[in-house]
Formats: structure tokens, sequence, C-alpha cells
């Protein structure tokens, strides 16, 4: 009898630790999914935005690469950091399609430390971007 006793307290010991210790996967999910709404609404806004600023989508793939291409063509200092250097056109288009000085932004925006842009170099990116990017 005694060994019955044990067993049956044992094994309600296991089982209220093994219910204490299991989780509900529905919270987590539900959690998951509302840290994740803010993220793609401010993506979408954020989209929403550039575009009425005349910010073209970042380009990806050949569309990337032929950017990058053509501003190395212009001068290889350009496209240092690749990144910067589409940000850099990207933002240049808003300029191209808001009627700006075009070539005054082109040098302040895409010169640098290491490599001050040219009016000629200017015109150039400006030129290349109208074809490409801002069209």
């Amino acid at each position: 009898m005694r060994t019955r006793i044990t067993i049956a307290a044992i094994t309600a010991a296991l089982t209220i630790a093994l219910v204490g210790c299991s989780s509900d996967d529905s919270s987590d999910k539900a959690d998951s999914a509302k840290s994740s709404a803010p993220a793609a609404t401010n993506t979408a806004d954020n989209n929403a935005a550039e575009e009425a600023a005349g910010i073209p989508a970042e380009p990806t793939g050949k569309a990337r690469d032929g950017l990058l291409a053509v501003l190395f063509d212009v001068n290889p200092a350009l496209v240092a950091d690749e990144d910067k250097a589409i940000d850099n056109a990207r933002n240049q288009c808003s300029t191209i399609n808001g009627g700006g000085n075009a070539d005054a932004s082109a040098q302040a925006r895409f010169s640098t430390s290491e490599h001050e842009v040219t009016q000629a170099e200017a015109q150039a990116i400006n030129a290349a971007l109208k074809a490409s990017l801002c069209a």
C-alpha cells in the first residue's frame, strides 16, 4: 500500500510540474502578429511617402547592378559604398523630378570626404538617372 501511495504522489507531482511548464502557442503567435503589424504598416507608409516625394523604389538585381555600373562609369569613387550610392541616386530622383537645382544637389549629395563631385560629373549623374532610375 505504501508503494501505491508513493507512486501516486510522484505521478501527481510530475503531472503538476508538466502542466506548469507547458505554454500556449496561441498567445505567442498573437503577440508575434501584433509586433509585426506595425512594421508592415510603417513600411507601407514609408513607401507611400517616398513615392509622393518622387523617390523610386530601391532597384534590385540587374537594375541595381546597371545603376551602379552607370555611376561607376561617371567616377568609380561614386560607388565606393554601393548602398550609399543607391540611396543617393534614389534621393536625387526627388530633386530631378521636383524641378530643383539638380546639378548642385548631385554635387552635394554624391560628394564625400574622399571625392568632391565636379559640375561635369553632376551633369553626367543626372543624365544617367533621368534615363534610368528617375524615368
